[in-house]
């Protein structure tokens, strides 16, 4: 195994340097293509496949270690190709439990929808008996309803709900880069990233600058990743791995102080 891994690497990569191709990932397509073939048939986790992505990699070290030290860019694509090689199958099924739990999610936000739609015209049906009632029965009910439309812990729980998914649709962006994802999978995850973060804006017209300033930068970044998915591999992890960090820093903010006073005092 170990010298079939090795020679078909080292052919692959002869074959690109002659024709000119040979970069950093194009090493990496060369690897994964290599482990993934001659690792389908071996067992997940054991010790055969450790061997086989330590043989990949040996082979592009021997490959270029004529450059001396100046190959780091070089061993890290073929362990990037190496991982993602050896791990194409279970991110397939990654992928497609990705693909059932959006499926489930657009349930949850349907019959979440149509609870709120009942429960909007319970609240009507309410109000409209209170009509026949004094002024002041009038106004307590108005103001129940109203204190249920407008409850602040509820809308507080949602914006921390949707930060959390935001920042949770990154994360899959980050790992799906890094362990083999493909470009539309990627792009997949930074739609879904702006679409979480677009709920969880706060609705406050009055945000302190600091706040303010932090979104400015999450919403450059998001951009630049959505602009970046059809460059470079490397670009491509650099751009999310600072949105990672964007968005961490953005969402461990607290609400503006006086939100946070009203609700402490409930």
């Amino acid at each position: 195994m170990a010298s079939n891994i090795k020679e078909k690497i080292q052919t692959d990569l002869r074959q690109a340097k002659e024709t000119g191709q040979l970069r950093t990932e194009r090493i990496r397509e060369i690897v994964k293509a290599a482990v993934s073939q001659l690792g389908a048939e071996l067992k997940e986790g054991s010790s055969e496949i450790r061997s086989l992505v330590k043989d990949a990699v040996s082979a592009v070290i021997e490959n270029f270690q004529d450059k001396g030290t100046e190959i780091k860019e070089e061993v890290t694509a073929s362990i990037e190709g190496a991982l993602e090689g050896v791990n194409s199958k279970r991110h397939e099924a990654i992928v497609k439990t990705q693909a059932e739990l959006k499926k489930l999610q657009a349930q949850l936000d349907s019959e979440e929808a149509q609870i709120q739609q009942e429960v909007d015209g319970i609240l009507a049906e309410i109000e409209e008996t209170g009509k026949d009632k004094s002024a002041e029965t009038k106004n307590a009910i108005a103001s129940a309803i109203n204190a249920i439309n407008n409850s602040e812990e509820v809308a507080l729980l949602k914006k921390r709900y949707a930060q959390l998914q935001a920042q949770l649709a990154i994360v899959r962006a980050n790992l799906a880069a890094r362990y083999g994802g493909r470009t539309d999978e990627v792009r997949d995850y930074i739609d879904e990233a702006k679409n979480w973060y677009d709920q969880a804006r706060p609705q406050a017209e009055a945000v302190v600058t600091q706040v303010e300033q932090k979104r400015s930068q999450l919403e450059d970044k998001l951009g630049e990743a959505g602009s970046t998915i059809a460059k470079k591999e490397r670009q491509i992890k650099q751009t999310l791995r600072e949105l990672l960090l964007a968005a961490a820093d953005m969402f461990k903010d607290k609400e503006p102080a006086e939100q946070h006073e009203e609700l402490t005092k409930k």
